[in-house]
């Protein structure tokens, strides 16, 4: 589901990332990067999706719910996630240049770093090739 979502960013001209948080077997939220077409930097499919799905929730913890995503967050999405308190997150493709995990400001590494919440399990590399292949897709066409 978060790469139909990933694949709308694509055709709308968007960078391809697309979200989903689930709740207990549930889809509570669907998004996909937003930032051209509302010309906002911070429109990003996972604050998306943690906008929906704290309005769908009716709060704005979110520790008992799990994100899926396309692509490694950014550290503002990640920084997000933290203070949303995600339970867990999954994400596809690794990205190398903007990632959370190589956020290393002051030379502080990953390790050092908390963005997210201390209790929110991490996955990644689920369906990686294909995330990672829409990207390059979407990128090799802007140049």
């Amino acid at each position: 589901m978060a790469l139909q979502e990933a694949r709308v960013a694509f055709d709308a001209g968007e960078v391809p990332v697309g979200a989903i948080v689930v709740r207990k077997g549930v889809v509570i939220a669907r998004a996909h990067n937003l930032v051209e077409t509302l010309r906002d930097a911070t429109a990003h499919a996972e604050m998306q999706a943690i906008t929906i799905a704290a309005g769908t929730l009716g709060s704005k913890y979110l520790n008992d719910c799990t994100m899926y995503v396309t692509v490694e967050p950014c550290p503002m999405c990640a920084a997000a996630l933290g203070w949303a308190q995600i339970g867990e997150l999954i994400y596809g493709a690794s990205d190398p240049k903007r990632g959370y995990t190589l956020f290393n400001g002051n030379g502080l590494s990953a390790d050092s770093v908390k963005l997210l919440h201390p209790k929110t399990k991490v996955s990644s590399g689920v369906c990686a090739e294909e995330c990672s292949a829409l990207m390059k897709e979407f990128f090799a066409q802007r140049r």
